[in-house]
């Protein structure tokens, strides 16, 4: 895929994977549409090579206006916004709320859903940029945690398993469109919020990978999803980013 010219949208956009990940696809020649909540484009550091559109990935309309918004062929959508809350099914603080459990599978495969069947209506309306009708690709983000939930994880272990259980169904739906279908499951990644954890935290999570044994850098994620993108033959696959790290229970 020829990336010069052509139109990316990532989720999440104003920090971590997400603003990783629209840095590299502008590198590499995209126009690249980040879109992120209002409230998280107010305190983020905006790089003028991305164009931002504050949107909520829950939201249909919200979602809709953005990729509007795009004038030109969209090829890559990358889903990196979510939430991973920590909470028991039963702890000290009472049982686990249903309104956090719904609320982490609105947002992490819900929203995900809700991008990637609206960027793919979009995408399938664009002419093909090869002789086999190849028009793009979505990356979603799934987590290590969807194979290796800890305690505490129970939500976003089951919202990042509903988004690998998603891959091979929605790259076989669209496949007749020529949208192929990739999620990356990243292990224990340096963001900024688990920076804020300390650096006794980060060291100490950084032992648990199996080599190298550090932390997964955004960057490299990014680079993944650029392999993906230029790697037309990759589709309905998770891939895991993780330094073979296989969680423990906490």
């Amino acid at each position: 895929m020829e990336l010069t010219g052509a139109h990316a949208l990532v989720t999440g956009a104003a920090s971590g994977l997400g603003a990783a990940t629209a840095l590299a696809l502008a590198a590499r020649g995209a126009t690249v549409t980040g879109l992120d909540l209002p409230g998280a484009l107010e305190t983020a550091t905006l790089p003028g090579a991305v164009r931002f559109v504050a949107a909520d990935i829950t939201d249909e309309d919200q979602v809709q206006q953005a990729i509007d918004s795009i004038d030109g062929p969209l090829r890559v959508v990358v889903n990196c916004a979510g939430i991973g809350p920590a909470r028991r099914i039963l702890s000290k603080k009472g049982v686990h709320e249903l309104a956090l459990f719904q609320k982490t599978i609105d947002i992490n495969l819900v929203g995900t859903f809700n991008v990637m069947r609206l960027a793919a209506e979009k995408m399938a309306g664009d002419e093909p940029y090869d002789e086999f009708g190849a028009r793009g690709v979505v990356v979603n983000t799934a987590s290590v945690a969807a194979y290796e939930g800890q305690i505490g994880q129970i939500a976003y272990a089951a919202s990042k398993g509903g988004v690998v259980a998603m891959t091979i169904a929605a790259a076989r739906d669209l496949a007749s469109s020529g949208i192929r279908v990739v999620t990356i499951a990243p292990g224990i990644v340096d963001t900024p919020m688990l920076a804020a954890l300390g650096p006794e935290v980060n060291e100490s999570l950084a032992k648990t990978v199996t080599f190298p044994a550090r932390l997964a850098r955004p960057g490299e994620f990014a680079a993944l999803v650029l392999t993906i993108a230029d790697s037309d033959y990759l589709n309905g696959e998770t891939i895991r980013l993780d330094g073979a790290i296989r969680m423990t229970p906490r």
